[in-house]
This record gives C-alpha cells, structure tokens and sequence, in this order.
C-alpha cells in the first residue's frame, strides 16, 4: 500500500508525456495539412484546424505567414500550469512560389 502513491505519480507521469507525444503529432499532422492547402488553393489555417482531433479543437493555435503554416497544441493535463510548458509546436512550408 505504500508504494501505492508512487505508483500513481509515475502512471500520471508517463501518461502526461503520452499525452505531450500525441500533441506533436497532431501539431505536426495539422502544420502538413495547412501546407498542402496552400498548394491546393485553400484556406491553410482552416485546414489546419480541421487536421487536429476533436480533444484537441480548443487546444490549437495556427499561424499562417506567407506560405509557412505554423501550429501550437496543447496537451491535456491534469497537473495545473504544465500543459503550457509542454505545448507542441510544428511547422511545414508549402515551398516557393511557382
């Protein structure tokens, strides 16, 4: 029973890196989405946000400059103030302009 504490501590601890794993790639997915809009001809940032999951709709931030598409997500968290710091950020370019 006494170890029961630790236990939890690390199971809370290894499922928040999961849960910051699962976060860069969706940052990374919807950064590829956003791209790939611009070379098709649509709206990158919508793009983007339609490429997150839905945990993650009100968690994402999308900044489009030019034809580089930049995304932030931030991971769910259980721990108050940690989710900040462990905040995904992706980035892709659609390349020069033909």
């Amino acid at each position: 029973m006494g170890l029961l504490p630790v236990l939890l501590a690390v199971a809370l601890g290894a499922a928040q890196l999961l849960a910051a794993g699962v976060a860069h790639e969706a940052a990374d997915h919807a950064a590829e989405a956003g791209a790939l809009a611009i070379l098709q001809g649509g709206d990158p940032a919508d793009a983007a946000r339609d490429a997150v999951p839905g945990w993650a709709r009100d968690r994402v931030a999308v900044d489009v400059a030019g034809r580089r598409v930049s995304v932030a997500v931030e991971p769910p968290s259980p721990f108050p103030g940690l989710a900040d710091r462990l905040t995904a950020h992706a980035s892709a370019h659609a390349g020069p302009t033909s």
